[in-house]
């Protein structure tokens, strides 16, 4: 029996969707922050590439590692890879720590405030 947090094997299209979901929840509260004017974050997407510049000029990096089933994230903190486990959560391949609340941490970080993706 495998533990919950154990990565998942995924099929191409599966890995595909979860990154794209991925990618999209990003977006799509980022364009709510601009909205509400939370915080003015430019992205830009490319491929499976999303690049989050702050209103510092410092940026996030977003990217998927299709041959290695991975989501890479890239912050001032340092880089992180992350796999998709039994859950459905993707989590840091050292700490375990889970991707949403990383980028969150990061982002408030070089953001110098409050955010949650």
């Amino acid at each position: 029996m495998s533990s919950p947090d154990a990565p998942a094997v995924l099929s191409d299209a599966q890995y595909q969707e979860a990154i794209s979901a991925a990618l999209s929840r990003i977006e799509q509260t980022v364009d709510r922050w601009l909205e509400a004017d939370v915080i003015d974050i430019d992205t830009a997407r490319t491929g499976s590439m999303l690049t989050l510049s702050l209103p510092d000029r410092s940026q996030l990096i977003v990217n998927a590692q299709p041959p290695l089933q991975e989501l890479w994230l890239a912050a001032r903190r340092g880089g992180f890879h992350f796999k998709r486990d039994a859950q459905g959560l993707w989590r840091d391949t050292r700490s375990g720590e889970e991707f949403f609340a990383l980028l969150s941490a990061c982002a408030s970080e070089q953001a110098r405030v409050p955010l949650s993706f």
